[in-house]
């Protein structure tokens, strides 16, 4: 969507926004614990963060919303025990995200999904800064959290979503597919990062009521997409280095598993503070430059 475009048809994109604000009922967040274990095997800890398709908005229980889903397909896909915690709420940008995750007090995790963007379209955000926020978001993770690994999970197609009136929904659509693209090719310039393709067929069966938000359905279909590209190429090549890791392991107890503090004896946790020692280099630079260029200065 060029700029001259929307700058033409700004009085009316403002007025279909405003709008669309009032007249679309507010869901809640999903009900549930926000974080769990599940499954057997090896721990696999996992991180559920983002904004309202994170915390579950368009569903009533976690269990069906987009962090149960992905922690039982994960223990499934991997053979893993996941250990798994949410932090999310809706109306997160991308860079109100990470103020979000630096207040709350988290335990190191394996690999973190992060479910952002449709806010930064909403409150137009440029690409390049958005991606500049995702890429603090991934060094945070990295050096904070000792998180080895960091899924970015795509834009929605917003050009579906039959809450939002034309033309908002058409222009709507276009800067999510910038952004989207943006992201790919941010993610691409680094090994810790990864951004997987979702087919999403979006229609009011599978939509939650307000026409916006996400169903079961779509919950079920992002987490099968996202355990999906973990097992096949995220989790096999953590878990190949830390089988060759030469320390001993020790037993893990059940009354520390997930405290901030804890150094579980797991080979999964202890590989992923080797990968942060090595890459730690790379990460406290923050990438300027690749954020830059990921980005294509769109509105």
């Amino acid at each position: 969507m060029s700029l001259s475009a929307k700058i033409l048809l700004s009085p009316l994109l403002l007025a279909q926004a405003l709008r669309t604000r009032r007249r679309m009922p507010r869901l809640p967040e999903a009900e549930g614990e926000r974080q769990g274990s599940v499954g057997s095997g090896p721990l696999l800890r996992l991180l559920v963060a983002g904004d309202s398709s994170a915390a579950g908005v368009g569903v009533g229980s976690q269990h069906d919303a987009l962090a149960g889903q992905l922690a039982r397909q994960l223990a499934r896909a991997c053979h893993v025990r996941v250990e798994w915690r949410l932090a999310a709420r809706t109306g997160l940008s991308s860079a109100r995200t990470l103020h979000f995750l630096q207040r709350e007090a988290l335990p190191p995790f394996d690999i973190a999904v992060l479910m952002t963007g449709v806010n930064d379209i909403i409150e137009q955000v440029p690409s390049h800064h958005a991606v500049r926020a995702r890429e603090a978001l991934a060094n945070y993770l990295r050096n904070v959290l000792g998180v080895a690994h960091v899924v970015f999970g795509p834009l929605p197609p917003m050009h579906l979503l039959p809450g939002l009136p034309q033309p908002l929904r058409w222009i709507s659509g276009a800067d999510a597919q910038r952004h989207d693209r943006a992201l790919a090719r941010w993610a691409a310039t680094r090994g810790d990062v990864s951004h997987p393709h979702i087919e999403l067929p979006l229609n009011r069966g599978v939509l939650a009521d307000d026409g916006f938000h996400p169903g079961q359905a779509v919950y079920r279909q992002c987490a099968h997409a996202i355990a999906q590209h973990i097992a096949k190429h995220v989790w096999p090549q953590l878990h190949s280095e830390t089988n060759h890791d030469p320390q001993p392991a020790r037993q893990d107890t059940p009354d520390h598993r997930l405290e901030p503090g804890h150094r579980p004896g797991d080979r999964a946790s202890r590989g992923g503070r080797r990968r942060q020692h090595r890459a730690a280099g790379q990460d406290h630079r923050a990438q300027p430059q690749a954020a830059r260029h990921a980005g294509d200065g769109g509105g």
